[in-house]
């Protein structure tokens, strides 16, 4: 596992990783999928959203921001469409939002060198916008092997082990050049809950020989703003205590503060990060709920092991809503952290931000069907 290498306050706030698509946006990706737009006209409208979602984050206050994932269509085509071996035969969509069909009808080859995929570059372009840390997010190999069709293995568990491969090369090209903080997002877990020793065993390929701050994200589904599966977060455990990662990064907003006595009878000595933020609801959540959820998350993880996020990414909310949601978790955040002892200094605003907006009233829902 790595080590952190910012030094961060207590109760550091984040993102999961997805930002808000707004209408206009959504229509130009459907565009590009069906050819209406060229590559290069694409790249210059994802490198403004990046920019415009990565203020949005400095001036709400958020301590460690992500590019918003405003280059992938989903969670998991932009990654499958690049990696070696995976074949999709129709890359038109009717929306931008739908799935690939990807089939694997040979053995995925050995990744020649870092960085297959060239994720590299999107975190440096993300880097060179913002001077706060940044989180840089991948779609794990349990999840991404589940929604990849074909007989190129004859057990599945061959084909998530050489996804994590061509992961870890990926990691190792974005260690390379400087990033310092990944996570792996398993949505899919969740579902195959009887399968957790396979994940964590593909997990610790990813994660081999690549001295980052690992974090390990495990929802139950945020497909258009609801979840793909219900249950408890007890089926992780003992196995994960075996994954190679810095953080597990848990929903609990949305479910109830009723799992995190399992983190801490199992004897987790890592880093947690505790959804605070229900981000399928479009109601905004004040400062003092959200520091009410903080608190209960203090019962059983110290403030320094402790990292404020969303339960999930922020794609189905409006841009509204999203970010009266994060000032709102920044303002609980403040609230808890003023009582633990001296003030920490905030990050400061970017030069040309205007100061952070107060909660909103709740709006409608932003997701795009």
């Amino acid at each position: 596992m790595g080590a952190p290498t910012e030094l961060l306050r207590p109760l550091a706030t984040t993102v999961i990783g997805s930002w808000p698509v707004p209408e206009w946006l959504a229509r130009l990706k459907t565009d590009w999928f069906r050819g209406r737009i060229s590559h290069r006209q694409m790249q210059d409208v994802h490198e403004t959203a990046i920019k415009a979602a990565l203020r949005d984050q400095e001036q709400c206050g958020i301590d460690l921001v992500s590019d918003g994932e405003l280059r992938r269509d989903n969670d998991v085509d932009y990654v499958l469409a690049r990696m070696p071996g995976v074949e999709i035969a129709h890359t038109a969509k009717d929306f931008y939002f739908d799935y690939y069909a990807p089939q694997v009808t040979a053995p995925l080859p050995e990744p020649a060198g870092p960085g297959p995929l060239g994720l590299a570059d999107d975190w440096a372009f993300t880097a060179a916008q913002t001077d706060r840390p940044i989180t840089f997010s991948l779609t794990g190999p349990f999840s991404l092997a589940h929604r990849i069709r074909g007989n190129g293995y004859g057990e599945r568990r061959e084909l998530v082990l050489a996804v994590a491969r061509q992961l870890n090369a990926e990691a190792r090209a974005l260690a390379a050049r400087g990033a310092t903080r990944l996570q792996l997002d398993e949505p899919f877990l969740a579902g195959h809950p009887g399968e957790v020793d396979v994940a964590v065993e593909a997990i610790n390929l990813v994660t081999e020989g690549v001295d980052v701050s690992w974090g390990l994200h495990v929802c139950y589904g945020n497909r258009y703003a609801r979840p793909s599966w219900e249950g408890h977060y007890d089926f992780l455990f003992p196995a994960v205590l075996e994954a190679a990662v810095d953080h597990l990064v848990l929903e609990f907003a949305r479910k109830g503060f009723d799992d995190l006595p399992v983190v801490a009878r199992y004897g987790w000595d890592r880093g947690v990060g505790v959804g605070v933020i229900d981000v399928k609801s479009p109601r905004v959540e004040t400062p003092e709920l959200v520091a009410s959820r903080i608190r209960r998350a203090l019962e059983f993880v110290p403030a320094e092991r402790l990292v404020v996020n969303p339960d999930c990414g922020l794609r189905h909310l409006s841009g509204d809503v999203a970010r009266a949601k994060l000032a709102a978790m920044v303002a609980g955040a403040d609230l808890v952290r003023a009582s633990l002892g001296p003030a920490q200094p905030a990050p400061a605003p970017h030069p040309s931000a205007p100061p952070a907006p107060a909660p909103e009233p709740a709006l409608s829902q932003g997701a795009v069907t």
